[in-house]
């Protein structure tokens, strides 16, 4: 569904933020495989230790699988131990949906992607500084772009 410039929703870094439709979200995921499904659409996790981006170490943006919505930077991306891809803040704050998460008997903090509310992992306190946080992503919900690469936005914006 397109939206006239008027009412899309920018975020600080200028990217189209506007939620996308259900038929929308249901047409870029017939892209996915059954893994990428699962964890982006019905809020799965991959195995610790066995993500393709866990030892990813090159240059450039991390953006979410569905929609193309740049999401993490390498600069923020460090070694957790935790099994996971984990950065210390996203590219851009109005990037990122938090969810509260009750599951498994726990509290957590899910993160979603604020276009398209794909599943990308959770956050905790307990990251590095300067902001203390670690956001422990899925790799199969991430899309690695190399710096100086154009990340196509998969929307119909």
């Amino acid at each position: 569904m397109m939206h006239d410039a008027k009412e899309a929703i920018r975020s600080e870094s200028g990217y189209d933020i506007t939620p996308i439709s259900d038929d929308e979200r249901n047409l870029l995921a017939q892209d996915l495989s059954p893994e990428q499904y699962h964890i982006l659409l019905e809020h799965g996790t991959e195995a610790p230790f066995c993500g393709s981006l866990l030892d990813n170490k090159d240059t450039g943006t991390y953006a979410c699988r569905l929609c193309g919505l740049p999401l993490f930077h390498s600069s923020s991306k460090f070694t957790s131990g935790t099994g996971w891809a984990s950065f210390w803040e996203p590219v851009d704050k109005d990037h990122i949906k938090y969810i509260r998460d009750t599951k498994f008997g726990m509290v957590r903090t899910e993160t979603r992607c604020a276009r398209c509310d794909g599943h990308q992992g959770h956050v905790f306190p307990d990251g590095p500084p300067p902001t203390g946080q670690r956001y422990c992503i899925n790799s199969e919900s991430l899309e690695f772009f190399a710096e100086g690469e154009d990340i196509p936005q998969k929307s119909e914006r």
